[in-house]
């Protein structure tokens, strides 16, 4: 009995082989910037750049979110321990985008918030009266930050892209985080 012929092999690369060649070859091209950030910035001839733009956008939005984590220690000094370590976390994602951070970053979470120097909430952010009304609300705005933050990645260079994707997916936790501890 004869045996039957052997399958055909094609001859060069596989189709798999090619799509996932050039898929890396997208993904190298996409980490790696084609210029550097500070040279864009000044090609506007005094106009900031969109780079700038964001994160002094990304600044503003993590010290808006210090200013509520103040608002709620101030109005619930009792949960200094348990959000100290986020505040902090915040007031480090403020410098990282390059603004100045809040009084306070390094204080003990043992203390209360008046006593360990957290700075004064602006009177427009008010924290709810109920601990677990605050800590819900805290997670909610940490939550729609880290959802505005992931959608403006597409716009935005290589390293503050990665920034903003690591200190996106930071307050994703701390949304996490605060709504076990509202539970």
């Amino acid at each position: 009995m004869p045996y039957p012929p052997p399958p055909r092999t094609p001859s060069g690369p596989r189709r798999r082989t090619l799509l996932a060649s050039a898929a890396g070859a997208a993904l190298l091209v996409g980490c790696s910037s084609g210029s550097d950030d500070s040279d864009s910035e000044e090609s506007t001839g005094g106009s900031p750049s969109v780079t700038e733009r964001a994160r002094t956008r990304a600044a503003r939005d993590s010290r808006g979110i210090v200013e509520r984590y103040d608002a709620v220690l101030a109005a619930h000094p009792t949960l200094a321990e348990r959000l100290a370590p986020l505040r902090a976390e915040a007031v480090r994602h403020v410098e990282a985008f390059g603004g100045t951070g809040a009084a306070g970053a390094t204080a003990s979470p043992s203390t209360s918030a008046s006593a360990s120097g957290t700075a004064a909430p602006s009177p427009a952010v008010t924290a709810p009266a109920n601990e677990k009304d605050a800590l819900a609300e805290l997670a909610t705005a940490e939550r729609a930050l880290a959802d505005a933050r992931a959608k403006s990645l597409l716009d935005l260079p290589g390293e503050l892209a990665r920034l903003l994707a690591s200190v996106a997916a930071a307050g994703a936790a701390h949304a996490y985080l605060l709504t076990e501890a509202a539970k």
